[in-house]
This record gives C-alpha cells, structure tokens and sequence, in this order.
C-alpha cells in the first residue's frame, strides 16, 4: 500500500487509506487543490494553508486551484489568494465555469447567444469561448446556463431559467454541489439552485453538468495544468474524491470544510480518498501505513480498529488529540485505521455500515 514516487493509483477506492515513503508534495508533481474549505472559508484562509501551500511549492510542487465554485473569474480568484498570502495567477486556476463554457461551445455554433443565470465568473468563460451571455429568455438564446451566483442572487434569476428551460432550450450548469461551505458555515450551493429551477419545471429534463465529480471538469484540468502525477486535495466526497476516483488519479481529504469523520467511515469506494489528514499540512508529510492484520483488524501508529457485532472498536493511546502522545497527528492514526476497519466491514456486508458512535467518541470528534 505504500507510496513511493506518486506513481499508481494506491487506495483509489480502496478497503483502507494508503501510505507514502516521503512527503505527499515530493511523492506528486501537481496538487489540484479545491479551494472553498481547502484553502480558504468565507474569504479567509483555512488555517495552516498558507505556511503548508508555501513550503509544498518552494520544494517544486506545481499548484492549482481546481473549483466548483462559478462565480468569480481566475484573475479574480488569483488576486484573493494572493492578498490572503498564496502566489497565484489566473492560469493557476480552474473553474468549473470553464469547463461547462467549453461543454456549450462543443454543441453549439461560434457566437450564439447564453442565457446565464449566475455570476461575471460564468460570463468571462462564455466570452472565452466565443459565445455571448444574455440576462433574458426573451433575448433569443440557443441555450441556459446556472452557475453559482452568490448569497444575493434575485429570485427572479430562477424564474428566468425556468422559462427558458420550460420553453425547450438545452440546459446546462456548472455544477451540483448542494452546498458551500462559508465563514458563518455551511449554505446553500448552485445545485441548490439547480433544484429549484428543476422543481419549477416539472423535473421532466436534466442539466447537463460540466463540474467536478464528472469528466468535463477532468478534462479542462488536464488541458490546463498538463500535470503527469496529480493528487486531488478536497474536503468533498462527492465532487474532490469522486472526481479524483472517476479520473483514476490519487486524492487527500482534509477534514478543514464540510466532511467530517463520522461521513468518511461511511464513504462508498468511489468517495474513500487515497489519503486523510486534518488540514493542509499533511502535503508535506508522509503517509503512515494501514496495516491489516490477520485478525481482521486494521493498525496504523498506535491505534487499532476492528468490527465486532457490527461495532466499530478502536484501541489507542487516547481520546483526543491533546491526550495522544502524537498531537492531532496520533489521532489521525486513529481515523485511518478506524477507515480500514469501517471500509473493510462495509464492503464484505455489502454495504452496511458498522456503529462507530463510540470509536469517534474515543477520538474526542
């Protein structure tokens, strides 16, 4: 189970997290980091972020910012993340705006006219792609486009998109995420939005959708960063780690925005990430190993998990990180061996998922 080189795709979908030899920032030539609850909430930084993102590229890792989020364009993404301490330039940032400007421009002619219902973000992609961004359905648009438009957006915007998809137009959207994570937490995101618009007209017709966990977005991170051995690092199983599972390419959850650990043990193999830590900061370590054993249960550090009468059992040095000799570290040994265990026992039952109340109580989350 043990990366060496970020060479293969090790514990992509796998029974139990894997391991590297070295740094996850030597191990891979290119992180493709999200950016809402990776890097930055509400338009402050995560904490460790920026130190960890620092020292990941003074050793050569190449950065960039792959994102659901629709609104802003990469100039602008570029400038916050370099006020917020983070060097960056629009060509290091990819959206998921310009992904589904590319999925448009591949259907319909040069020129046509999009009705877009979200923010300058959405815009500046349709124009770089040759099409033009109209507010109306009455403004003759071959097709609609939903985007996330930000907290303030009218109401009016989604009765605009209803009108226009009730009438017959093709119907795309960036992406689905239910929801953003935020400063004051969690709200609403444009699949939100794609519901309503879906609810108002009948749920009779689909989106086409451009955003992570589906290809399209693959596809526009590959043409624009040219990265040979990429890691995905998100904080989301159904977009950063699925997206990375359906891409075949290796991922790193951090547990900084809307994943928790209770979700994680319960992950299906397309949303188990190859790799878990708790912030930023484990791009610049090493992986520890999860060890199965031949008991059945899973060993990593000082920690042991196991399933019993479909229980979670978790053995330690403590129930919090201040009581494990290892800090949060230690305790992120326990979630990787109690992710072997919960994966493992979920895949030969089927699918059922063990009780792990008292395993995350023994790790204090």
């Amino acid at each position: 189970m043990t990366v060496r080189n970020g060479q293969g795709q090790q514990g992509v979908g796998g029974s139990r997290p894997g391991g590297s030899a070295v740094p996850l920032s030597e191990a891979y030539d290119t992180a493709l980091l999200d950016l809402d609850g990776v890097v930055y909430a509400g338009g402050e930084a995560v904490p460790y972020a920026v130190e960890a993102l620092g020292v990941a590229r003074a050793g050569g890792m190449h950065l960039a910012y792959v994102t659901n989020n629709a609104l802003r364009t990469p100039d602008a993404v570029a400038e916050h993340l370099t006020e917020l301490g983070v060097p960056a330039e629009a060509g290091d940032v990819i959206t998921s705006a310009q992904a589904v400007a590319r999925l448009i421009a591949d259907d319909v002619p040069a020129g046509s006219r999009v009705l877009v219902i979200g923010g300058e973000g959405l815009r500046v992609a349709l124009r770089e792609r040759g099409l033009v961004p109209v507010d109306s359905a009455e403004d003759e648009p071959v097709a609609v486009v939903q985007g996330y438009g930000g907290p303030d957006m009218p109401w009016g915007r989604f009765a605009e998109a209803s009108y226009a998809v009730a009438g017959g137009l093709p119907w795309y959207a960036s992406n689905t995420d239910l929801t953003i994570p935020g400063a004051r937490g969690i709200g609403p995101g444009n699949g939100a939005a794609v519901e309503v618009v879906r609810i108002a007209t009948g749920g009779r017709v689909e989106p086409k959708v451009a955003g992570k966990p589906l290809p399209p977005m693959h596809r526009e991170t590959v043409l624009r960063t040219g990265a040979e051995r990429p890691l995905v690092v998100g904080d989301r199983l159904d977009t950063d780690i699925e997206g990375a599972f359906n891409g075949g390419v290796d991922s790193l959850l951090v547990l900084t925005g809307v994943t928790d650990v209770a979700q994680l043990l319960r992950a299906v193999p397309e949303h188990r990430p190859t790799y878990v830590d708790v912030d930023l900061r484990g791009l610049l370590l090493g992986q520890p190993e999860v060890v199965a054993e031949e008991d059945g249960s899973f060993v990593c550090g000082e920690w042991r998990a196991s399933v019993s009468g479909g229980e979670l059992v978790l053995d330690g040095p403590g129930g919090s990180a201040e009581a494990s000799e290892g800090g949060a570290g230690g305790v992120m040994d326990g979630v990787r061996a109690s992710c072997g265990a919960a994966w493992s026992a979920a895949d030969a039952a089927g699918g059922g998922v063990p009780d792990a109340a008292k395993a995350l109580a023994r790790l204090g989350l």
